[in-house]
């Protein structure tokens, strides 16, 4: 029996982000036995090995401060928040019953529900030279829209 929050390759788990320097939800790409190995952050697309659920903490130094020099003085540094919204919210005022099937001939827009036949249900992300960059449930995918088909011979 597949339970569908079990650990298994392929599945999601939280773990420390290096880029993103938080805690996310991952996909696992590899395991040995039970132990996950490497994982895919969902947020950043970043590939790490699994540190577990750790969060980032900076080592604390017993040292004495260095001085900074009025020159070369500290400034603090201001992030941007970082906005996560989960796969399903961004279906949210959609109608997934009018999701277009996806082909490689149709043109697709930002914003566009496209139903792929081995993906399943995405969202057109951006469009650029003739291809698309889809969002799908387990991973991001570019895509090819707008391909005319080859001329056929009369």
């Amino acid at each position: 029996m597949n339970l569908p929050n079990a650990i298994r390759t392929g599945g999601e788990i939280d773990a420390a982000c290096g880029k993103c320097e938080l805690n996310l939800a991952h996909t696992i790409i590899a395991m040995v036995g039970p132990k996950v190995i490497k994982v895919k952050c969902n947020t950043c697309g970043g590939e790490h090995n699994y540190r577990g659920t750790q969060p980032l903490v900076k080592a604390v130094s017993f040292a004495a401060p260095k001085r900074a020099s009025s020159s070369s003085a500290a400034k603090p540094k201001s992030k941007a928040p970082v906005v996560i919204v989960s796969w399903e919210d961004q279906f949210k005022g959609k109608d997934l019953g009018h999701a277009r099937r996806y082909t490689p001939r149709d043109t697709y827009a930002v914003d566009d529900v496209i139903d792929h036949p081995t993906f399943g249900l995405g969202i057109v992300r951006a469009v650029r030279d003739g291809k698309v960059e889809v969002g799908f449930k387990q991973e991001d995918k570019v895509l090819v829209h707008g391909k005319t088909p080859p001329p056929e011979n009369a």
